[in-house]
């Protein structure tokens, strides 16, 4: 989603804003006509993500810079559409451009999303640096994609904690944008199991999974990301298709592409995690 913004919505300048129902612009404390207001005559310099947010870099007619904070909650969507398409059943804001050319919507089944502008500060991880990230997102820790993630002092962290190591990685105060499904198939790569607790492993192990981890999250963006659900499209409305290549998640009874043993489900969090038991050994319960 953040590629497409890059190509339809980055190098425009913002001609009016519009918000549908009270929630959508909730995070912005003054209202959203007041938000509409503020994006008026802005000019997208960027699109960037960390986590689960989305910020387009804005650059106001007066020169002072912000970042319009997309959470996208569980059904938000961004669609690039011609202005005189139909409008969606759940439209909650639409984004006319100076050129005339197409709108940037958000849609948003369950509501759970929203906008709101944030003041950039600085920040060592941000591409390019001189933008920052917004106020509102410090608490999120830099992802393995990001030029100046800190692998080494991540995996620092992760010796010191004496709790299971998926539960560690989806910690977004430690590392962002792994994530569930993503935490699952890199543990299956790295040949460890969910359980394990984080200081029991080597170093040189929790660098391994942190670079499988990485090298499926491209791997998955090189797909268009990994749709379950309808609503996750990109900005053209089209799903990802990672799924297809996963090796553990969601393939419970299914062959082990490694093993052929037949791949586990378990409960996780309120959720599920999915692993080999021949190649990810649970570890042993204490005493």
């Amino acid at each position: 989603m953040r590629r497409g913004l890059d190509e339809h919505v980055v190098g425009r300048r913002i001609h009016t804003a519009a918000f549908f129902g009270a929630r959508v612009a909730r995070r912005h404390q003054p209202g959203p006509a007041d938000l509409a207001d503020r994006l008026r005559g802005n000019a997208v310099q960027g699109a960037q993500r960390r986590g689960k947010y989305l910020w387009l870099v804005l650059e106001a007619p007066d020169r002072h810079r912000q970042g319009l904070v997309i959470h996208l909650g569980m059904s938000g969507q961004l669609l690039v559409e011609a202005a005189s398409a139909p409008r969606e059943t759940h439209l909650h804001a639409t984004f006319d451009f100076a050129d005339a050319g197409p709108q940037l919507r958000f849609v948003d089944q369950r509501t759970f999303g929203g906008v709101a502008l944030a003041d950039l500060v600085p920040d060592p991880a941000a591409v390019p640096r001189r933008w920052g990230v917004p106020e509102s997102i410090t608490h999120v820790a830099a992802d393995p994609l990001e030029p100046a993630f800190d692998q080494g002092a991540v995996i620092a962290r992760l010796k010191a904690r004496h709790t299971a190591v998926k539960r560690s990685l989806l910690d977004q105060g430690l590392v962002s944008g792994i994530g569930n499904i993503y935490a699952d198939e890199a543990l299956w790569r790295a040949r460890v199991h969910g359980e394990r607790e984080a200081a029991t492993l080597s170093k040189p192990a929790l660098g391994r999974l942190i670079d499988h981890a990485r090298e499926v999250m491209l791997e998955a963006l090189g797909q268009g990301g990994t749709s379950f659900d309808a609503l996750y499209v990109n900005v053209n409305g089209a799903s990802g298709f990672f799924d297809r290549s996963l090796n553990a998640y969601g393939r419970q009874g299914c062959p082990c592409p490694r093993c052929g043993t037949a791949i586990r489900r378990e409960a996780f969090m309120n959720r599920s995690s999915y692993s080999c038991p021949r190649c990810q050994l649970r570890p042993r319960p204490a005493g």
